[in-house]
């Protein structure tokens, strides 16, 4: 699980960093790799919401 938590801490400074850069800059190719990094975060919660329950029990 802190593996988990690990990759998502990893995929949403690199998402923060893209957004931010596509936001202050208008940099398009960022907001692409934003949105990227957004779809793998979702993935990874999904997931640690799964692991997160079957240690709850």
């Amino acid at each position: 699980m802190k593996e988990l938590v690990a990759k998502v801490a990893s995929l949403y400074e690199a998402f923060q960093k893209d957004a931010n850069a596509q936001v202050e800059n208008g940099n398009k190719a960022a907001g692409a790799r934003a949105r990227k990094a957004s779809l793998e975060m979702e993935k990874l919660l999904k997931e640690f919401r799964k692991v997160s329950i079957e240690s709850a029990k």
